[in-house]
């Protein structure tokens, strides 16, 4: 009887260890993926606004003032980047997400992406992709300040539409102080640097521009390889539920933007700005959003952390085959 028992208890042992050896596979996908935490440390976003802030400078070499004095001289270009970006994308990209149906914690990453302000390096792309630089940067400055505002509204609103969605739903805001410092950090202060070089020693940034560019860059690249690095594995193991769906997101958003623009009478020069402006997003702020009020959930940093990585190769490739090809002067 006693051995009967014992044989009897290390069954029951035996069928534990297998049933919680086979959790993690029986948990719904949904809960499976949403259990995948990145690392993400957030005071590496200091850093990459720093590389961003280097890069921006290299750009701010090329620039003339006469040239945000054009940007300003043509309000309408400025407000249907503003319009494609914080108003346009997110419907689109809820209209996709129906059409899609990814998981739940995927579809509001997709649409937290959709809402986040303009990435920095989308003025990176349009200055290479030989668009208008001035206006690529004031829109990434407006959308950033406004992202304030527009973000955590169009997150609620589109994502309440939703049942699946609106059940992960957190309230969430963004700091406007820290929002300033940043377009400060990623804007103010390397434009006005460059700029300055630009006027008072017009040789000068003639002769450092290219190798700047070049550097920055390079940093970049390098700091982003290392992200992907240290999340490597989690990307194999849970990158076919986002791959494609980033891959078709972003494509939408980059030929949205431009086709928007295009409907709209803007010149071959602010189409390329205004699609690199609704197409590259800021993925670093979304990050942080994730994890201070979404707990890290793992279907929002998965899709968000690859949008970061996937709009860099995307942009790369359009910025490259448009800077073959001259800007037509003027609106067919």
């Amino acid at each position: 009887m006693a051995a009967s028992g014992a044989h009897l208890h290390a069954a029951r042992r035996v069928a534990e260890n297998r049933a919680h050896k086979n959790e993690f596979e029986e948990t719904p996908m949904g809960e499976a993926i949403d259990q995948v935490r990145l690392n993400f440390n957030p005071q590496a976003q200091l850093g990459l606004n720093l590389v961003l802030a280097l890069i921006m400078f290299g750009i701010a070499l090329d620039l003339k003032v006469q040239d945000f004095k054009a940007a300003l001289r043509t309000p309408k270009a400025l407000a249907i980047g503003l319009v494609c970006h914080h108003v346009l994308f997110p419907a689109f990209t809820f209209g996709l997400i129906l059409l899609l149906r990814p998981l739940p914690s995927i579809a509001l990453g997709m649409l937290l992406v959709s809402s986040c302000p303009a990435g920095h390096i989308s003025n990176f792309f349009t200055h290479r992709a030989r668009g208008n630089a001035a206006l690529s940067l004031s829109i990434s400055t407006l959308s950033t300040l406004g992202a304030v505002v527009m973000t955590p509204l169009n997150v609620a609103f589109w994502a309440s539409l939703d049942p699946a969605m609106n059940a992960l739903l957190r309230s969430f805001s963004i700091d406007l102080v820290h929002m300033l410092r940043d377009v400060a950090i990623l804007l103010g202060v390397p434009l006005a640097a460059g700029l300055a070089i630009s006027h008072r020693w017009p040789a000068l940034a003639k002769k450092i521009h290219k190798p700047m560019r070049t550097v920055s860059m390079l940093v970049f690249v390098v700091f982003v390889v290392g992200a992907l690095a240290m999340n490597w594995g989690t990307f194999v193991a849970w990158g076919r539920y986002v791959v494609v769906v980033v891959l078709v997101h972003n494509a939408l958003a980059l030929a949205g933007g431009y086709a928007f623009a295009r409907a709209t009478g803007l010149v071959e020069r602010d189409r390329r700005a205004v699609a690199f402006e609704t197409g590259i997003q800021n993925s670093g702020l979304g990050l942080v959003l994730v994890f201070n009020f979404f707990g890290g959930l793992g279907g929002m940093a998965i899709v968000t952390a690859w949008w970061g990585i996937w709009h860099i190769v995307a942009g790369m490739a359009l910025s490259t085959w448009w800077m073959k090809r001259d800007p037509a002067p003027a609106a067919p």
